[in-house]
């Protein structure tokens, strides 16, 4: 079987041989050098930090480490111990400046242990990783990660907490040679006297003191210095659409657009882009711990995805990022697969619902029914729009309400989530929303609940927020899809996607009478996950409606992989926030995007 190539449809590629040149080579030298890196790094630190294990049977490795070089053996094997353990996580991805970085340290390890200990044991270890490192040199090629200078405090704040607790411990390891006996309280005043070089109120017997004093005064050297490297080196801000790209991403969705309810969503503006030779399709993405996740499928002509999918795959490997995608449907999960050489795994299933086919009679839809029903008793009325047919003060208000009963502090989507509301590119998004002239008094007027679509093609819709008064009766969102499907056909909408349900066949499959032992199991635990990720509500949510359901497929390299971009996906969902602790995050938001309006996709249980 072949497939065309972008730019040249007459040139045809057997598959086989593209799996060869652009799937994914074993990096083993790479993961072997970082690996030696970080073993000797820890035997290295081991022994600046335990003075038991210099004297003890390791003694014979730990004293030729690079690093331990005479009267300030601690000290140095600390340091270096510690260089080496920063270094070695670049240089199993293959990064450029940690070969350079190490390529420096070893030879000045290796130099020291032969002039000042006369160790030939010691200066091989380095000789021997420095040659790897030499002769493999072509395959640390990867460019830096995107940074910024906010990455200069995250280092200050880790490297500051990991020296005080290391200092702890160094402080402490010495109980033969305390003099008296400081209370931790002296222990800590200590630490942090010495990071900075000064004694501190523990005294020690012999020359104890100064074993210490170095290594706490290495340890705060270290901090400050990579500290002060990371402020003021170049900013490589991570990218993102331009007004060029989202110009170019919209001519495509206009041609396109109908072939993936997730295509509007690649016009999040904190995504990057690459786009294939020709310029007739593209796949948007976002690095988050270096992993480059792609969500939907391309966007553009199917025939020019080849294209688009080896830019990714190529600017992947040049940022040594492992690459992912979230949520493709099958047809892009076999193009993924068939041109990369990846695998996949069904990850859920996307609820559609066919406007034609939808009815609220029958037994089936009675609960849904008689909760409408019910609302509309109370008073509420509904109103769906286009969002150009919303007037610019309503606009606010329904921006300001969303982000007020947001419900968390950090705002959650990324495949499924657009980020914004009322945009002016944005005039085809669809708005429903409810009211009750119940409360004089509140912000937000008579509004009550917020649902908020986006185009898929010309003739569908694709669900992209929930959101409701918290003080507003059970079922505003059960409400509003109903008004919105009634409403579709005098909109020309044929279709609209709702919420995407993670793991649903195996949800309704353990349920099922005769669901075996594992099956039982596997739905246990899913039902037990769903008291923190919304998997089994939205399930029962969208199965209200009685939706076909459309399989979406996770992308990846390998199975070993799966860990770091399921932690990856939650980070770019907004379920997972390893940044920095509040207020900062707030403050970095801020300046990325000056203009933002905080929505997303619903992930509440109490929104479902």
């Amino acid at each position: 079987m072949s497939v065309p190539v972008d730019g040249d449809k007459s040139r045809m590629v057997p598959d086989r041989v593209r799996r060869i040149f652009r799937g994914p080579r074993p990096e083993s030298v790479p993961t072997l050098i970082g690996t030696a890196c970080t073993v000797v790094g820890l035997l290295d630190a081991a022994g600046g930090v335990f003075p038991r294990f210099r004297h003890s049977r390791m003694h014979a490795i730990a004293e030729v480490l690079p690093g331990t070089l005479g009267p300030f053996t601690a000290a140095l094997a600390l340091c270096t111990g510690l260089m080496l353990l920063l270094l070695a996580h670049g240089l199993k991805r293959r990064k450029r400046r940690a070969w350079r970085a190490a390529v420096v340290l070893l030879p000045a390890a290796a130099v020291t242990q032969f002039v000042y200990r006369h160790s030939v044991v010691g200066m091989l270890i380095s000789v021997v990783l420095l040659v790897l490192l030499v002769r493999h040199r072509g395959e640390f090629a990867a460019l830096p990660d995107p940074r910024s200078r906010w990455r200069a405090l995250a280092n200050f704040v880790l490297l500051s907490a990991g020296s005080l607790g290391l200092g702890l411990i160094i402080v402490s390891v010495h109980p033969g040679r305390v003099v008296g006996s400081p209370s931790i309280v002296d222990r800590l005043q200590h630490v942090l006297f010495g990071l900075v070089g000064f004694e501190g109120p523990v005294e020690y017997a012999g020359d104890t003191s100064w074993t210490v004093g170095y290594s706490l005064g290495s340890l705060g050297l270290l901090t400050a210095v990579s500290t002060i490297y990371l402020a003021f080196r170049p900013e490589h801000p991570a990218a993102q659409l331009t007004d060029e790209d989202e110009k170019q991403l919209r001519a495509l969705l206009a041609k396109h657009g109908g072939r993936d309810s997730l295509g509007h969503f690649a016009l999040r503006r904190d995504k990057g882009v690459v786009f294939s030779p020709s310029a007739k399709a593209a796949v948007c993405y976002r690095v988050v711990s270096g992993v480059m996740l792609a969500s939907g499928d391309p966007i553009g002509d199917v025939e020019a995805w080849p294209g688009a999918i080896e830019r990714f795959m190529d600017e992947a490997k040049a940022h040594s990022w492992t690459p992912a995608v979230m949520g493709c449907s099958e047809t892009g999960g076999e193009v993924w697969t068939r041109e990369t050489g990846l695998d996949a795994i069904e990850l859920g299933d996307e609820a559609v619902v066919d406007v034609a086919d939808f009815s609220l009679a029958g037994r089936a839809m009675r609960n849904v029914r008689q909760m409408v029903k019910r609302i509309e008793r109370s008073g509420y009325e509904t109103r769906v729009r286009r969002v150009r047919d919303v007037g610019e003060t309503e606009l606010e208000r329904i921006r300001a309400a969303a982000a007020s009963w947001r419900g968390t502090d950090t705002e959650r989507g990324f495949s499924m989530a657009l980020g914004r509301i009322g945009d002016p590119g944005d005039g085809d998004c669809v708005i429903a929303t409810a009211h009750k002239s119940d409360a004089p008094d509140s912000p937000f007027g008579d509004l009550k609940a917020i649902i908020h679509f986006v185009p898929w093609g010309p003739d569908g819709m694709s669900l992209e927020l929930m959101r409701r008064d918290r003080a507003a009766d059970p079922g505003m969102n059960e409400l509003l899809i109903v008004a919105s499907l009634e409403m579709a056909p005098q909109l020309g909408i044929e279709r609209v996607s709702l919420n995407f349900a993670m793991f649903r066949s195996a949800l309704a499959r353990g349920e099922k009478l005769g669901a075996g032992p594992v099956l039982r199991g596997w739905r246990a635990l899913l039902v037990f996950l769903s008291r923190w990720f919304q998997i089994e509500s939205l399930y029962k949510f969208n199965a209200k409606f009685r939706p076909r359901w459309e399989p979406r497929f996770v992308v990846f390299r390998n199975t070993g992989d799966l860990p770091r971009i399921g932690l990856a996906a939650m980070q770019a969902e907004g379920f997972v926030n390893l940044g920095l602790p509040w207020p900062l995050p707030l403050r970095r938001r801020a300046a990325a995007r000056p203009c933002t309006h905080l929505t997303g996709r619903e992930r509440d249980a109490r929104a479902v």
